[in-house]
């Protein structure tokens, strides 16, 4: 390499210091990061005004809408028990220091709820992204949002994207699928509704979460960590031939059918204009077009993994109707009376919205119009295919109940674009019933599998688990990808009779093999019934008899194990029985971390805060009760002396041996201004102090419900009321003094690809503190 040269010229630089030309961060929002982009696109306006989706003399409204920021909306987790604490505060403080606030010219207005959401769970304002994150004025609100979001109590969410998960109806007991589910906003919405019961620690039903991109389920995986749940699985597969999953039922293997399914497929996404300001320069039809296929595709394996009752929602943040009602029109053609539209317009009274259209066109990006397949040339006929057309049959087409769709328009209730429908599925798929798998490759024409009413309710015979040979995991509909033309009347969902190998076996064509890409996961090894590791656990938190221990698992075999995690018994279940299946990227919530000096007290491993409410319910000992001001002093100061606790815990503390505890609050009905909500935080107990164990936006979380705010601002200065003493600590308005270091860290226990190796971000114990060290 050569000699750098010193006499090279700088780049000039601005006043901020970044070279001519760099955007900073907060450029990357709207303002002038996008200043060159110009929101018009006139084949956009062209298109859509010919779809007529837009109510006759709103269309101008509509155009106007698109082109304004996005507010920002914000969803409280609703599963928590914090949930009403937190919507509290929220209401109680933080609306109403930033509603009336003059922000640069714009007036802000007081957050509302949203209307159609149960609740008050979920919340908008007239506040831009980039707003919120500049003004000095918003500054607390910025992280209390920023603080709270960490800690998974809220969720900055858009509006419309709360809806499919609403659109369920999901019970404690469904087992969910979610196909394509990065980022994950929506899957945090399922794990919430599944854990709606705070007394069941461990849901019967699950979500397994999958996406097709290797990168973004890690993504995933930080979005459901927030929420500590055993009941959820991250898998990494292609939605369009996800693989069927088997489990034990009574001692037989059985299919997985799914009770509810969220089909959230990959779409154009011009109903995203408002935030994705690139969408306006490179809309053009063919998008949809190409995705059309896809998106059939992805939808046809999800209702046949469906179980029969269970619903299915089909949603995109499309408009184009390409995307939307064509693909809900051809899964209903195919089903042949299998699946029904459901009237979804109760479940979300107060939502606006446009139902859907049984007549549209399909426009090539070159602008050139066709209204039925026939007018297509057969040079398009790659690219246009029959199922982007209304049906031609008048009666079958009102038999769909295409209305039943619901097509949200942004300047409505001042959302962005969306599209929903809800598909109920009342038999199995007839291809399913048309074509049934023989068990055994070599079995004669005589010997074929019972006809479907022999089978089980809701298992159709191609459902039936295969023998050898023959494969489940591949869609009976891949066998081709185009849809074939009319003539044709079996579809691409059932092999064609003469394609019936010779040995009258009939089903799919072998199934491409999983392709394996990105990091190669630790393996998931859960403990047996005689492992050695757990009888010490299982004395020292003298947990109780019904505590599920074959459900606790570690990431490793070989080694000494440094964390547990447990997941539940239908997890576990899914786990045996797919490991060679399915590409499990994550699962299971950490509950045990192992700690060196931990066996001379009587059990190696300390808990762990992430699952501590799910292990509550099963500890018997090392509990100690705590106060209001009990949780202030844990929380804001390093290692405080047994002494200044409060008389009930301080003799509590006094009676336990050296260890780790679980610090609670119970609640008091009669003091209002207290939290009325149990909290429960992992601690340990030392020769003469106590400490907490709580990452630092959970700090700041509970800190918050007794009271007390911390806030960031510039070094040397807080903008909280308190001031800074001497010896370097910070007291509040009540005296309480607080230790910077431990309040400033970032608090977060991090774990690169969930692996073995831990750094305990609770804060660092030092050379003074008789705790634990990790």
């Amino acid at each position: 390499m050569g000699r750098r040269n010193r006499n090279r010229q700088r780049p000039q630089q601005n006043r901020d210091g970044r070279p001519e030309g760099k955007r900073s961060r907060d450029d990357a929002g709207w303002g002038a990061g996008y200043s060159e982009i110009i929101k018009e696109n006139k084949l956009f306006e062209h298109y859509y005004k010919e779809l007529q989706i837009v109510p006759e003399g709103e269309f101008e409204e509509f155009m106007e809408a698109m082109r304004e920021p996005l507010p920002a909306t914000i969803r409280i987790t609703g599963y928590k028990s914090h949930a009403k604490e937190i919507l509290h505060t929220l209401k109680e403080k933080y609306f109403k220091e930033v509603q009336d606030l003059d922000v640069d010219g714009q007036k802000i207005e007081a957050p509302q709820p949203l209307s159609w959401y149960p609740d008050e769970l979920a919340w908008h304002t007239n506040l831009s992204r980039k707003i919120l994150r500049k003004s000095p004025l918003l500054e607390k609100f910025h992280q209390f949002l920023v603080s709270e979001t960490e800690s998974g109590n809220i969720s900055r969410q858009e509006a419309v994207s709360m809806i499919p998960p609403l659109l369920l109806k999901i019970e404690p007991q469904h087992k969910i699928l979610d196909m394509c589910a990065a980022p994950g906003s929506k899957t945090a919405q399922l794990i919430e509704m599944l854990h709606s019961d705070m007394d069941m620690p461990f849901p019967e039903g699950f979500v397994i979460a999958n996406d097709v991109d290797n990168k973004r389920c890690y993504l995933l995986v930080h979005q459901a960590k927030r929420l500590n749940s055993p009941c959820i699985m991250v898998v990494n597969h292609d939605a369009s031939s996800i693989p069927r999953l088997h489990f034990d039922q009574d001692g037989k293997k059985e299919v997985l059918f799914y009770d509810r399914i969220l089909c959230d497929v990959p779409c154009s996404g011009d109903g995203t204009m408002r935030k994705n300001i690139d969408v306006w320069k490179k809309w053009t039809t063919s998008n949809s077009l190409q995705l059309h296929g896809l998106q059939i595709r992805i939808a046809v394996r999800g209702v046949e993994q469906l179980a029969v009752g269970g619903r299915m929602v089909y949603s995109t943040c499309s408009l184009n109707p390409i995307e939307d009602e064509a693909v809900v029109a051809a899964l209903l053609e195919k089903s042949e009376g299998a699946l029904e539209l459901a009237d979804a317009s109760p479940d979300l009274p107060g939502l606006k919205y446009m139902p859907g259209i049984t007549s549209w066109k399909v426009m090539t990006k070159e602008g050139q119009w066709f209204s039925d397949w026939s007018e297509v040339p057969t040079s398009r006929h790659t690219q246009i295919r029959p199922t982007m057309f209304p049906p031609t049959d008048s009666e079958k087409l009102a038999n769909m109940k295409l209305e039943r769709c619901m097509r949200i328009l942004p300047h409505h209730q001042n959302t962005g674009g969306f599209f929903v429908a809800v598909l109920v599925k009342k038999a199995p798929m007839p291809w399913n019933r048309r074509y049934p798998k023989l068990r055994n490759k070599e079995v004669n024409s005589s010997s074929e599998v019972a006809p479907e009413e022999e089978l089980q309710m809701g298992e159709s015979p191609a459902d039936v688990p295969p023998a050898d040979g023959l494969s489940a995991d591949a869609p009976v509909e891949a066998v081709d990808d185009a849809t074939p033309a009319e003539g044709n009347p079996s579809g691409p969902d059932t092999p064609d009779p003469s394609e019936v190998k010779k040995d009258n076996v009939c089903g799919p064509p072998p199934p491409k093999k999983m392709k394996l890409f990105g990091f190669k996961e630790d393996p998931f090894v859960f403990l047996t019934e005689d492992d050695p590791i757990f009888p010490p656990i299982q004395a020292f938190y003298n947990l109780s008899p019904d505590f599920p221990k074959l459900n606790v698992l570690t990431r490793t075999h070989e080694g000494k194990k440094r964390h547990l995690y447990i997941v539940s018994k239908e997890l576990r279940n899914v786990l045996l029985n797919n490991s060679e299946r399915m590409k499990v990227i994550n699962t299971g919530v950490k509950v045990w971390s192992r700690n060196t000096d931990g066996e001379q007290f009587g059990c190696a491993f300390r808990l762990a805060q992430e699952g501590i409410y799910t292990l509550c319910p099963y500890i018997r000992a090392r509990i100690i009760n705590i106060s209001v001001e009990d949780v202030k002093v844990l929380l804001t100061q390093e290692n405080p002396f047994l002494s200044k606790l409060g008389d009930v815990a301080h003799n509590q503390a006094k009676k336990l041996e050296m260890g780790s505890i679980v610090l609670r609050y119970l609640p008091d009905p009669k003091d209002v201004d207290a939290p009325q909500c149990p909290i429960d935080l992992c601690g340990w107990r030392g020769k003469t102090s106590i400490r907490a164990f709580v990452p630092r936006n959970e700090r700041l979380h509970y800190l918050r419900m007794v009271g007390v705010e911390v806030f960031r601002d510039k070094p040397g200065k807080r903008n909280d009321g308190s001031t800074v003493t001497q010896e370097g600590s910070t007291e509040d308005a009540e005296g309480l003094s607080r230790e910077p270091d431990l309040l400033e860290q970032e608090g977060e226990e991090t774990e690169q690809n969930d692996s073995e190796s831990n750094t305990n971000g609770s804060g660092p114990v030092s050379s003074t503190c008789d705790g634990p060290t990790s």
